[in-house]
């Protein structure tokens, strides 16, 4: 079986408290957008994972394999799978691409061992294994995520049409140490999160842009100000409105102009190799 895998974008994220367990409660507008990673799979007898990308571990380290492992130990089903992963998404860039392949290989074991798994089961699956999984085994391509970030309400964009340049610096950030380091006393900008779903279900591109908001960059930014070098840029190149993805390291501008967008990503493209024209998916 081959498969598409999409990243994600926070158009915003806000972080509502934190739980004694350490786990923190999030409130954030999530976008599938046109960037995949290509994932093979086969039957086999055992586990095991091949990636073009020589630094990224291929065991138990590696979610993919966890989400292998709990899709067997789940189900009881004796077996096993061959996993090449051809990855596009950027590691450590907050755009959710171990997330995004471990949900897909869970779907894909679920179809391919004909195991009839439903959507609520798959997703508490993918939730124990990270905060995104659910999300992209929800099949929305909006949600409004809260809780620990399984908690879904997908939003239907009425025709919203933009374009998103993802600019990646030449470093990743540990999402685990964002939330520890994470001062919820310090935030001083919270997103208006119910205007922006209003803005998306009215497909209104500048209000949604305008209004972006992710709390979490008065934790990355202070450490990698690069962060907010990259989103002053794209502003500068036209985007209506930019901000950081998830915990970083990648920095996204939304255009309401393609050429506009295409010359950003020639610019930034000279900063880092890690840059992408992409959309929204609908």
């Amino acid at each position: 079986m081959l498969i598409q895998t999409p990243a994600k974008i926070n158009i915003t994220l806000d972080v509502i408290g934190k739980r004694e367990n350490g786990y923190h409660d999030v409130k954030m507008i999530m976008q599938k957008v046109s960037l995949f990673d290509i994932i093979e799979i086969e039957m086999a007898s055992s586990i095991s994972i091949e990636t073009n990308l020589p630094y990224l571990p291929c065991d138990r380290r590696n979610i993919v394999y966890r989400a292998a492992e709990a899709f067997f130990e789940h189900t009881g089903i004796i077996g096993g799978a061959k996993i090449k992963m051809h990855k596009k998404i950027p590691v450590g860039a907050g755009l959710a691409g171990g997330s995004t392949n471990a949900a897909g290989v869970l779907m894909a074991l679920d179809e391919m061992y004909g195991a009839g798994l439903k959507k609520e089961t798959l997703s508490r699956l993918g939730s124990k294994l990270g905060a995104d999984v659910a999300f992209f085994i929800d099949g929305s391509s909006t949600c409004l995520a809260e809780g620990l970030g399984e908690v879904l309400t997908p939003i239907t964009p009425n025709n919203l049409k933009g374009y998103i340049v993802l600019a990646k610096p030449n470093f990743p950030v540990s999402t685990k140490w964002v939330y520890e380091s994470l001062k919820l006393d310090r935030i001083k900008q919270r997103p208006n999160t119910e205007l922006v779903i209003e803005a998306i279900k009215n497909g209104d591109l500048k209000i949604v842009a305008e209004n972006m908001v992710n709390v979490l960059e008065t934790v990355t930014i202070d450490r990698y100000p690069e962060i907010e070098r990259y989103k002053k840029n794209m502003l500068r190149c036209g985007a209506i409105g930019s901000i950081m993805s998830g915990s970083g390291s990648t920095a996204f501008g939304i255009f309401d102009d393609k050429v506009k967008a295409s010359a950003c990503a020639d610019e930034m493209k000279r900063k880092t190799d890690d840059v992408f024209l992409v959309e929204f998916t609908q």
